[in-house]
């Protein structure tokens, strides 16, 4: 709880520290997600464990 009381601690006569990152943008120089999900690698990676997971299913659905 320390966002409820951190203002009773406070001495009297000083503001609280402002957060550094800002809520609504992402810093100009930042790729982002879409960028992460154009990579090959992980492309190749999510492709395998979704085919495993189906094949999962499919086993499961039919075979069981």
């Amino acid at each position: 709880m320390r966002h409820t009381t951190e203002d009773r601690h406070r001495p009297a006569g000083t503001e609280p520290l402002g957060d550094d990152r800002s809520a609504g943008s992402p810093e100009p120089g930042s790729p982002g997600c879409l960028y992460a999900l154009s990579q090959p690698p992980l492309m190749l990676f999510l492709g395998v464990v979704a085919g495993l997971v189906f094949l999962a299913a499919a086993h499961d659905l039919f075979l069981l």
